[in-house]
């Protein structure tokens, strides 16, 4: 596979009579250039613990993910923490905590009535006392076992977990941060951005070469951070709705349309890849069968962006029905088969719950 980051920027370069020697140009990781499939551990290993503990970012290094991901939030004193979403009623013990019964509220999130604990309105000190659990004990029941053993980590100490790692197995472990709700933080005086910028800094990977991609489902702030930060950019695209910068600014594209040729055209002028939903790649049917795919992968390539899928996960619930062993949603299908037919398709990395299904899937292809 060619160097598509590199080559676009080439391009580029030489246009204006700027292209750099060989010699000159910053080493990057062969993932951020396209030229192997890149395994992202999902929220950690979040098939085997609770999600976005430091225990499942551990896990997924050891296994062999290239990257672990940590969704980021802010705390009300503004610190970056991981959780899926600022609602942290089902992903700790928050509920069973009595001094923080009155915490609970209703919210409108991204134009959607939330109700229960959310983390802008903690402190950081007070969500160190929280303990996390399994958030879908019903498709994981093993994993309710690590219930009330971890606490909810910082940004910063997910960086330091991977250096630690690094260290320990040899390698470096990346970091694939998502901007969570971007403008709803922005609205209530929270932004992410500057804090995510900071931290990057500090441990300096605000740098071209760093093992760090940045992604966002929405489009504004990803541009913004397109001026201030040196690392890939990953634009993420939903199968369905559209980001919530265009819905709140009236624009009436959706994510259908950042996926069309001229979309992919302008996403490739602030990103270096976009992060698809599996169903943008390979449609499933009304009775989940995969239909053929669609031309996005190419699309995409042609424009120099490299391509993430996302989420593969081994359970029946959530595989495609070409795929599921039984009608357990709980019980593992036949994930290796779903994986081959993605990579077939081309693309260059995938988010996966469980990291050494996906890494094995990736040597085995």
């Amino acid at each position: 596979m060619r160097s598509r980051l590199a080559g676009v920027a080439l391009v580029a370069l030489a246009a204006v009579g700027l292209a750099p020697s060989a010699a000159a140009e910053p080493e990057v990781a062969p993932e951020q250039r396209g030229e192997r499939v890149v395994v992202i551990g999902h929220r950690g290993a979040s098939g085997h613990r609770p999600e976005h503990t430091l225990a499942a970012y551990e896990l997924a290094a050891r296994m062999g993910a290239d990257y672990v991901e940590p969704d980021l939030v802010p705390t009300k004193d503004g610190q970056l923490v991981a959780r899926h979403e600022n609602e942290i009623g089902g992903t700790t013990d928050v509920a069973a905590r009595p001094e923080f019964a009155g915490r609970r509220t209703t919210k409108s999130v991204d134009g959607v009535a939330v109700t229960g604990w959310f983390t802008e309105d903690f402190t950081l000190a007070e969500l160190k006392v929280l303990r996390a659990k399994e958030r879908i004990p019903e498709v994981r029941p093993r994993n309710t076992l690590y219930d009330g053993r971890y606490e909810i980590p910082t940004f910063q100490e997910v960086v330091d977990l991977t250096r630690r790692l690094g260290r320990e197995l040899g390698r470096e472990i990346g970091i694939y941060p998502e901007t969570k709700h971007p403008t709803y933080f922005r609205d209530i005086g929270l932004p992410l951005e500057p804090a995510l910028v900071r931290v990057l800094e500090r441990n300096g990977l605000n740098r071209r070469g760093a093992k760090v991609f940045v992604q966002s489902f929405e489009v504004a702030n990803l541009k913004a951070l397109s001026r201030s930060l040196r690392v890939p950019l990953v634009q993420l695209v939903n199968a369905s709705g559209a980001p919530y910068d265009f819905v709140q600014a009236g624009d009436p594209r959706t994510y259908r349309d950042l996926v069309t040729p001229a979309g992919l055209e302008e996403v490739g002028r602030y990103a270096s890849g976009v992060g698809l939903a599996k169903d943008v790649v390979l449609p499933r049917d009304a009775g989940g069968f995969l239909l053929p795919e669609t031309p996005v992968v190419r699309d995409a390539h042609a424009r120099g962006l490299l391509v993430h899928v996302w989420t593969f996960r081994n359970e029946n619930a959530f595989l495609p029905a070409d795929h599921r062993s039984s009608t357990d949603p709980a019980a593992y299908g036949r994930a290796f088969e779903e994986y081959a037919r993605f990579l077939a398709t081309g693309v260059d990395g995938v988010f996966a719950d469980n990291p050494d299904t996906a890494v094995e899937a990736v040597r085995g292809r």
